[in-house]
Order: structure tokens, then C-alpha cells, then sequence
């Protein structure tokens, strides 16, 4: 092996390629066991009701402020693109579209990759370094069961409930908007913004927060599993949990909202 100062370009070029499908193997590895762990038992289920807890109702103040100013300022920023047209009366129909097809979703994943991913990244990690894992194991205890089943189910249940709260939340802002604008009446509102929304779009919704959720769960917990060097570790896993998940949500947005856009054609 040579030392630092003798490694040349092409050294330190392979053993980054070496370590870059070494991690690909690893996660692939972490999440097959997921899947072959996740139904056996025992299940846990009050534990993952206690992370659902955790995850969904205790996101609910940041998820409520978040999505009634964005439904606010995208109607603000919409009105007078629409006004040039004379269109204003699309307004609503715009809303129901925006908010619930994309940004609903999107908004929740995002925060919650924030809140919810570097929390666990953290949580995990630190259990990790300070040997409690081992403990579990010599305990009799899966730990993997325990910590990392429980908590990515519990994101994948919850992510959804806490994206169609803040669509609500965010056509509720836009109503606020709206109704100052234009006196517009409650009903009226909410009949036109729904009135574009189909099934297909519900349903991509829905798939869309699925697939955002067990990202954030498996991400955040793959990286405190596998955290190591200390108090400095248990930060980088954080870290690290936060910036991939969010790098995949916006993967996962592009390439779902690619092939709804092909069934939404045929």
C-alpha cells in the first residue's frame, strides 16, 4: 500500500471508483435486508407507531406555516401572469393542479428530508458509535428490526398523510389569497381548483409521497447504521442523510412525473 506522499492520479482515481460500487453494494445489501426483515416477525408495531409519531405528528406545525405561505405566494406570483390574459378566473383550477400534483408532495419530502432524515441519521448514528447497537445484538435483539424497519415503515406511512395535509393546507392559503382578491366564496373556490384534479393525478400523488417517504427512512437510516468515527461521524451521517435524500426526491419527482406524463398521453 503505498503512503500519502507517493499515490499518484490514477492511484487515488481507482480506489475512488473502488469505494464509489463498494457503497452501491452495501446500500443494495442494506435494502434487501430491509425487504426480507419487513415481513417477518415480530413487527414492532408499537414502535412504529410511536416513530409515526414522531415523524408525522410532530411535523405537523413546520408542515402547516410551510404549506399555508406557499399556497400564498404561488397564487401571488400566479395572478398576474394570468391577469395579462384576462384569466384570472383559472386561478383556482392552477392552484389545484400545482399544489397537489407537484408541490405538495415535494414541499412535505423536502422538509421532512430535513427534519426527519438527519434526525434519524443522527439518532442511529449515535446508537452506532456508542455501542448500544452492539448491546441489542448481544441482547438477543435485531437491532436492524428494530431501529431501521420500524422507522422507514413509519416514513413511508406517514410522508403521505403529512403531503395531502399540506396540499389542504397550501389550497387553504391560496383560498386566503384569493378571496381577498376577489371575494371569492369557500365553496366556489375549492369546486373550481378540484375540477381539473383527475385520478391519475391523486394516484401520482400518492406514489409520488410513497416512493419520498421510504426514501427518506432508508437513506437516513442506512447512513446511521453505517456511521463511524465518533461524535464527528454521528454529524456526517446527518448530513450526508439530508443531501442524498434530497438529491433522490428530486430524481425520483423527474422520473415520475416522466412516465405519468406518458400514461396521462396514451
Amino acid at each position: 500500500m503505498p503512503d500519502t506522499q507517493t499515490k499518484t492520479p490514477k492511484y487515488l482515481f481507482s480506489k475512488g471508483i473502488d469505494d464509489y460500487f463498494n457503497g452501491v453494494y452495501k446500500a443494495y445489501k442494506f435494502v434487501a435486508l430491509f425487504f426480507r426483515q419487513a415481513f417477518t416477525r415480530p413487527f414492532h408495531l408499537r414502535e412504529i407507531i410511536n416513530q409515526c409519531f414522531e415523524i408525522g405528528l410532530k411535523s405537523l406545525p413546520l408542515i402547516t406555516v410551510t404549506g399555508f405561505i406557499i399556497g400564498i405566494v404561488f397564487t401571488k406570483q400566479s395572478r398576474p401572469s394570468l391577469e395579462d390574459f384576462g384569466a384570472t378566473s383559472w386561478l383556482p383550477s392552477l392552484m389545484g393542479i400545482a399544489i397537489v400534483r407537484a408541490l405538495g408532495p415535494l414541499v412535505t419530502a423536502l422538509i421532512c428530508a430535513g427534519k426527519v432524515g438527519s434526525g434519524i441519521g443522527a439518532e442511529i448514528g449515535s446508537m452506532r458509535v456508542s455501542e448500544q447497537i452492539d448491546a441489542m445484538e448481544v441482547s438477543a435483539i435485531n437491532p436492524f428490526r428494530y431501529l431501521v424497519v420500524t422507522r422507514v415503515l413509519a416514513t413511508t406511512i406517514s410522508i403521505p398523510l403529512l403531503a395531502f395535509y399540506c396540499s389542504f393546507v397550501g389550497l387553504l392559503g391560496s383560498y386566503v389569497n384569493v378571496h381577498g382578491e376577489e371575494a371569492t366564496s369557500f365553496t366556489t373556490y375549492f369546486t373550481n381548483a378540484f375540477s381539473t384534479i383527475k385520478f391519475l393525478d391523486l394516484f401520482t400523488s400518492v406514489i409520488k409521497s410513497l416512493v419520498f417517504g421510504f426514501t427518506i427512512g432508508i437513506i437516513g437510516c442506512y447512513k446511521g447504521y453505517n456511521a463511524t468515527k465518533g461524535t464527528q461521524g454521528v454529524g456526517k451521517a446527518a448530513n450526508h442523510a439530508v443531501v442524498l435524500a434530497m438529491f433522490l426526491i428530486f430524481l425520483e419527482e423527474v422520473v415520475i412525473v416522466q412516465i405519468a406524463n406518458w400514461i396521462r398521453y396514451f
